[in-house]
């Protein structure tokens, strides 16, 4: 192995120490305070979790998807794209009758403060008449997880609670599964909001990532469960 190797391999150890001891509670409790109208968790001792999955849904996967939280008793709360609903709609029905719940997350998956404001009221109102359809919708997760006050105020205007969450563990980005159920384990605490992604088929490791961690969070007397669950449970 030469230097370059060796160099490479201590940055890539480096990095991966660095995304494991990552402890966002104490940040997102900061957060929380700066920004009060948005949800990054709930404040319980009850041993809860949110779980959240992003941008489905997805023909193949998000059957998968909902089969494992179906072995394991766990509901989710499933921000959908709009645009992906058509042709989709009987999936969508499946995630209401089995007990989770939808959220909005626009249109299309982009970032959402680079909206305008016309451009955003229209994304969040048209994902809103394909949703309703099937449930009411409270929840909204913007795109990319940014937001500004401007996105604030139109989402409450139209009755929705913003929410970010607190245990993102990329799963977008990072391909390997036991980091990435590591990292939940790791860092899931009481009322955390945990988001994993659906969509496309390069996202079907979302399925093994809940099949490795579901059971271990069980195991510590954890409950796995949608957000208006959540918050209905707070302290």
């Amino acid at each position: 192995m030469n230097i370059r190797k060796i160099l490479l391999s201590t940055a890539a150890l480096s990095a991966l120490a660095g995304y494991m001891l990552v402890r966002p509670r104490m940040f997102v409790h900061r957060l929380a305070q700066s920004s009060p109208d948005v949800l990054f968790c709930a404040d319980t001792t009850e041993r809860v979790v949110a779980l959240t999955i992003d941008d489905g849904p997805h023909a193949v996967l998000t059957p998968m998807i909902l089969d494992a939280l179906a072995e394991y008793g766990a509901h989710a709360t499933f921000f959908l794209l709009g645009e992906r609903i058509p042709g989709n709609e009987t999936i969508v029905q499946r995630i209401v009758a089995e007990g989770h719940e939808l959220g909005n997350h626009t249109m299309i998956d982009a970032p959402s403060i680079r909206f305008s404001e016309e451009e955003f009221a229209s994304q969040l109102a048209q994902a809103d008449a394909l949703l309703s359809q099937f449930s009411p919708v409270r929840w909204f997760r913007p795109g990319s997880g940014w937001y500004n006050q401007r996105l604030l105020r139109q989402v409450q205007e139209r009755g929705y609670t913003c929410v970010v969450g607190s245990v993102y563990p990329y799963d977008a980005q990072l391909r390997l599964t036991p980091v990435l159920s590591a990292y939940i384990l790791v860092n899931a605490f009481p009322g955390a909001i945990i988001a994993l992604h659906d969509g496309t088929w390069e996202r079907r490791r979302t399925v093994d990532v809940l099949r490795q961690t579901l059971p271990r969070l069980q195991a510590r007397g954890y409950r796995i469960v949608t957000l208006s669950e959540l918050v209905a449970i707070e302290d």
